[in-house]
């Protein structure tokens, strides 16, 4: 059988580079990775961009998704989409034969197989996934954007969606990588290459810059720390291919696909309260919400990425404000959480976060009676307080609400 041509360009390039330096460079562990990442957990990104979560099947512990981390490097995604969404199916691909062996090392030792129905690791491009079913969540972090063409990856990642799935994106961002593609083009320049003396070089270049350079304290101050590992400092400064967007060309991005843009999945990043107050916050919180996220996109120069959530085909988002609709709503808890069941937690984004004793006997309700509406648990409160601590515990990511109404596989996301 004659040898299959890597379908982009920059393929050999990219995972040759990836050979020499497996990213990310993450200390490998024995048993489940620590904490979380919510982003990564389904029922959790679901919740979030969809405002419901359809019903497992009968006599399910949980939903088996079908999952596919497009670009899974050493497999720390992996590993958690396993440990996040046990019962599930997931597939991890990726273009490096040195990165897969680590990943496969990583989810061996971390026991994520048995977390899982089925978990697959093939070293084959996100442009060739003829033949697999398609998946209900795409995770594909820092990928598309080292694509010689980012357009046809995410036009075959979009192929590979069943109607009203997700995708999550993580794609590299102007403003905040202003530095870095200097430090990037001056390396280029001065020809140290991509392998081991460019490593050397890259990091002698830091050390030897005037104490005062912009380049030298922007490092020092802000990516030093993330960029200990080698291979995350090759990946940073060395990466023989790299597109980069700012949120016009993003938009541009998403809409060649034909995908809906489903939401930051780091939101508070966009709001302009973290910049803004009194009258001048104002009159950026009545601007649409394109205006304020271009807003945000002007005022901080700092912002290195966009992460975010595509769907296949427009949502409408339940948003559950009727009481009667709310009551006859069930309700399972976030597994994103630390420190359960306390008061006192650490919340999906792993910040501080304090509920208060009824709010704790609700959710623990919940826990075990899943199969009852929120109007039938035996709780001493009456159905406006009962939907008002719901609503605030939902938005707090304490609590995801079902539709007892919609199977598994559901309708589209957006069905209410």
């Amino acid at each position: 059988m004659p040898e299959r041509l890597p379908t982009d360009a920059a393929t050999p390039v990219v995972s040759a580079f990836y050979d020499r330096f497996p990213y990310p460079g993450d200390p490998l562990q024995d048993g489940p990775p620590p904490g979380y990442n919510w982003r990564w957990c389904v029922d959790s990104a679901r919740a979030v961009v969809a405002g419901v979560l359809p019903s497992p099947p009968p006599g399910a512990s949980g939903r088996p998704w079908r999952i596919l981390d497009a670009g899974c490097g050493t497999g720390v995604s992996t590993d958690y989409l396993c440990h996040l969404n046990p019962g599930s199916s997931v597939l991890a691909v990726d273009i490096s034969s040195g990165a897969l062996a680590v990943a496969r090392d990583r989810t061996a030792r971390s026991g994520a197989a048995a977390a899982v129905t089925s978990l697959r690791i093939e070293e084959r491009s996100l442009l060739d996934l003829d033949g697999e079913e398609p998946f209900d969540y795409i995770n594909s972090v820092g990928v598309l954007h080292h694509l010689r063409d980012p357009r046809a990856g995410l036009a075959a990642l979009a192929e590979r969606l069943v109607p009203g799935g997700l995708l999550h994106l993580f794609l590299y961002a102007d403003g905040g990588r202003w530095e870095i593609h200097r430090c990037q083009q001056a390396l280029t320049l001065l020809g140290v290459g991509t392998a081991e003396q460019g490593l050397r070089l890259g990091r002698e270049l830091f050390s030897v810059l005037p104490e005062g350079n912009r380049l030298r304290q922007h490092h020092t101050q802000r990516w030093a720390l993330d960029t200990a590992a080698d291979a995350n400092f090759a990946d940073m400064y060395l990466h023989p291919q790299e597109t980069s967007y700012n949120l016009e060309r993003l938009m541009a991005f998403v809409a060649s696909a034909e995908l809906s843009f489903a939401g930051f999945s780091n939101p508070m990043v966009w709001n302009p309260a973290r910049l803004l107050n009194g009258e001048l916050l104002e009159r950026a919180l009545a601007l649409p919400l394109p205006q304020q996220w271009a807003l945000v996109e002007a005022l901080d120069p700092d912002i290195s990425h966009f992460e975010f959530f595509l769907s296949r085909g427009p949502l409408s988002p339940q948003r559950w404000s009727d009481d009667q609709a709310l009551l006859g709503a069930r309700g399972q808890r976030s597994r994103c959480l630390w420190g359960w069941p306390s008061t006192t937690l650490l919340g999906p984004d792993l910040m501080p976060l304090t509920i208060e004793p009824q709010d704790l006997a609700l959710v623990q309700a919940w826990e075990t009676q899943p199969s009852l509406s929120l109007e039938a648990l035996p709780l001493a409160m009456d159905g406006p307080e009962r939907c008002r601590r719901v609503r605030h515990l939902v938005a707090e990511q304490v609590l995801q609400l079902v539709d007892a109404e919609i199977p598994f596989p559901g309708k589209s996301l957006g069905s209410s």
